[in-house]
């Protein structure tokens, strides 16, 4: 906060007389009368005859009142100015991209300390109306801005004094300074808002600016900034896991170097298990469990959603310090201990590794033993295992060891993030024109991993669809009907009560060709 400075009225040097003196101090107590008259109407109370300081150059307290551009996006402030409002307004009118800017303050960091929790709902709705005398008037914040024109996420970068609630609120408060008209946003922090089956399964927040007399005090203060997101929508799919949340995460968070606290929505005991190595490489503190803490959690500086642009990729526009796919990738070795960071060496006398992904419900491959025998005559060690659902670790090492991972569209083949660089991944396409989907989930992140890919798209005597459908049926004949029933329908039909039943002769060349390319690596 901006020091106020005091104006002391020292009493004139050396008075005439006594008739003076009451007339000098009448002038004074009429003032202090008036000032005191004021104050009743929004001047703060503790600061009698004071003035402000001249703004400093710094950048912390720079004014915000113009609008300006940061970061290639146009940023209006909320530091209103009569003047200027009706020239703001018509800004705000044609500002077609949704993005808005609130405005917070600035205040010096405690160490965190725990405070009394909220006991109900009736407790946490009085507690967000509190007013905590002791907290200086509110100063604009650096650059805290609300992005909702991206098709895959909605997210919100505060800076200022910045106040959460999770359990019985789901509120994120920003205290703006005086004058700043109080405003609301709705986020579901999770990247896949064009999702209505995710976005269904994930918990909205409030996102508002409020002047600091309406504020909760603070339970916890947090000297490090913080990253809100949500373990909702299609998490334990590990497709999305690491495609909706980790990846994502590693973008957002990565570049805080472990400074960084995670307070997580809709988190489950078995998700945080299952991916703690993660989580703890990414952040030095403990997660807030935001469905099960009451606490105030107060932050300067908190970014609420993920950013994510593609699916298990990263905008290299958007990888600052290296953050980057293939840090990820490395981030991922660490974790899990592997030790194959390429294919090779050279001159290997040993047969290179082949992996067929197993599935135990659809999408499986009908006739594994054939394959794996055919793969075994190429000249690989062919092997199939299928990944075990809480134990990462184990198949992450598993396929470690493999130069070539084959599988069907769907999420196992996520576990090539954790094949050595320069390996082959194969993906077997099913029936359904699925060739968007196979391409943007898995084939460009694939290859931006710097692995090699092989698409195999089957025919329809490779598919068990034959085995419920007549071969004259629109399933076969006319896909795209299916495709406008909707994503459920393709699903059913495509997805669920599809598998393969490849032929080993037509199938043979793509592994020829995988087997040519590790060699080449080698």
């Amino acid at each position: 906060m901006k020091e106020m400075k005091r104006l002391r009225f020292r009493p004139l040097a050396e008075p005439r007389s006594f008739g003076s003196g009451l007339i000098i101090g009448c002038i004074l107590a009429s003032m202090i009368y008036a000032i005191m008259y004021r104050s009743e109407e929004g001047i703060d109370h503790r600061s009698i005859l004071t003035c402000k300081l001249p703004p400093s150059s710094s950048s912390d307290d720079a004014a915000t009142a113009n609008s300006s551009v940061e970061e290639g996006r146009s940023i209006l402030s909320t530091n209103s100015d009569p003047a200027n409002e009706e020239d703001k307004s018509a800004i705000n009118s044609s500002f077609e991209e949704e993005k808005v800017l609130i405005t917070g303050r600035n205040e010096s960091v405690d160490e965190e300390e725990e405070g009394t929790k909220v006991k109900n709902d009736k407790q946490a709705s009085a507690k967000a109306s509190a007013v905590d005398h002791n907290q200086p008037e509110a100063l604009p914040a650096k650059k805290p801005i609300c992005d909702f024109s991206q098709y895959r996420l909605d997210i919100c970068d505060l800076e200022g004094d910045i106040r959460v609630i999770g359990k019985n609120l789901s509120s994120v408060m920003l205290v703006a300074s005086r004058d700043a008209p109080a405003s609301s946003w709705e986020i579901k922090p999770y990247p896949r808002k064009y999702d209505r089956s995710a976005k269904a399964k994930v918990r909205s927040f409030n996102v508002t600016t409020l002047h600091a007399s309406a504020a909760p005090n603070c339970d916890v203060r947090h000297s490090v900034p913080g990253v809100l997101f949500s373990t909702g929508g299609h998490c334990g799919n590990c497709f999305h896991d690491f495609a909706d949340v980790l990846v994502p995460l590693f973008q957002t968070a990565g570049p805080l170097r472990r400074q960084v606290r995670f307070a997580i929505s809709s988190l489950k005991g078995w998700w945080m298990m299952k991916y703690r190595p993660y989580l703890t490489q990414l952040s030095a503190f403990d997660v807030i469990d935001l469905d099960g803490d009451d606490r105030v959690h107060c932050f300067d500086r908190l970014t609420v959603g993920l950013r994510a642009k593609r699916d298990l990729m990263i905008d290299a526009e958007e990888a600052p310090d290296g953050h980057s796919i293939a840090g990820f990738v490395e981030l991922t070795r660490s974790v899990y201990g592997l030790g194959r960071a390429r294919v090779g060496p050279k001159n290997n006398p040993t047969k290179p590794r082949l992996l067929f992904i197993a599935r135990g419900g659809t999408r499986k491959f009908a006739n594994l033993d054939a394959l794996t025998a055919a793969a075994e005559a190429v000249g690989f060690e062919a092997v199939a295992a299928e990944p075990d659902f809480m134990d990462v670790a184990r198949f992450a090492h598993v396929v470690n060891s493999c130069d070539v991972l084959v599988g069907v569209h769907g999420a196992g083949l996520t576990n090539f993030l954790f094949l050595p660089t320069g390996a082959v991944v194969v993906q077997v396409v099913p029936l359904g024109k699925l060739d968007w989907i196979a391409t943007n989930f898995y084939a460009e992140p694939a290859m931006g991993m710097n692995l090699e890919y092989i698409q195999y798209d089957i025919t329809i005597a490779e598919s068990t669809l034959l085995d419920a459908y007549p071969r004259d049926d629109k399933v076969f004949t006319d896909p795209e009907s299916i495709h406008k029933e909707g994503w459920h329908r393709i699903l059913e039909v495509y997805l669920r009560q599809q598998s393969v039943r490849l032929d080993v002769d037509r199938f043979r060349p793509v592994l020829e060709k995988a087997y040519g390319l590790v060699r080449e690596k080698e």
